[in-house]
């Protein structure tokens, strides 16, 4: 059984991010990088997959800047086999990063993608969803436990009201929650493999995939300072301050 993982590089989830004085995007210019987290957790369920004998090859799957093999990288010293990086400078959207995952889905012919649930940049929990309806193919999103036998999969599921298990038919999608696993530290020695394993580039015009940005930012600005709570001595009072200050009843 073959799996892919798609990885994507994210500013470090310890980093405060900060807007850019223009107002068009946040700063990453000399800011810490690093793998989402959730793909973390994504790579660290492949591997264990792996290492049970349930997969035979983990291929890891970066978009963007390059940058992005460092992610690769990572994801290789965890213990994916190898890596594929889609080579651009142009800004990624969901549908667009989902476009370019059917294709090389459709090269590489895996049983399961696994993947994050969303990324911490934008949280747009958008491209898992996306690329299955693309493919046509089964999903188990928000996976908080996954078991992979006889080309079906069991997938227990975090929802609103507690947890949800669906069984899925393979190939499917599947993405990645946060209670799933706790992900490895990748140790020297597989470090140092990794800087061996092979990572194939290509561009999104070798796949045939127009990654035109569909949706335009406006602005991007600091969230508003929060007020500090008071107290009210009665019922009526916090009634009042609802109804004439606040405007919510």
């Amino acid at each position: 059984m073959k799996l892919l993982v798609a990885v994507k590089r994210v500013i470090d989830y310890n980093i405060k991010v900060r807007v850019k004085g223009d107002e068009t995007g946040v700063e990453t210019a000399n800011v810490k990088m690093s793998m989402n987290p959730f793909d973390e957790i994504a790579v660290e369920e492949a591997v264990r997959l792996h290492e049970a004998g349930t997969a035979t090859e983990i291929v890891a799957v970066s978009m963007g800047v390059q940058q992005c093999q460092e992610t690769i990288r990572t994801a290789l010293a965890m213990g994916c086999d190898r890596g594929i990086h889609v080579k651009t400078d142009d800004e990624l959207q969901p549908l667009a990063v989902a476009k370019l995952l059917a294709k090389i889905v459709e090269q590489e012919s895996p049983d399961v993608v696994v993947l994050g649930k969303q990324a911490i940049d934008d949280d747009s929990n958008q491209t898992g969803q996306m690329l299955a309806g693309l493919l046509g193919w089964s999903q188990g999103t928000f996976a908080s436990e996954i078991a992979l036998a006889d080309g079906k999969a069991n997938v227990t599921r975090e929802i609103d009201g507690g947890l949800q298990t669906v069984a899925i038919n393979l190939p499917a999608v599947i993405t990645t929650d946060l209670r799933l696993n706790e992900p490895r530290y990748a140790s020297l020695p597989n470090i140092m493999k990794a800087k061996k394993k092979e990572i194939a580039e290509i561009t999104p015009e070798e796949l045939g995939v127009d990654i035109a940005p569909r949706l335009t930012t406006l602005k991007v600005t600091e969230p508003s300072q929060r007020e500090g709570g008071i107290k009210v001595e009665t019922v009526a009072e916090l009634v009042n301050k609802l109804k004439n200050e606040v405007g919510v009843i």
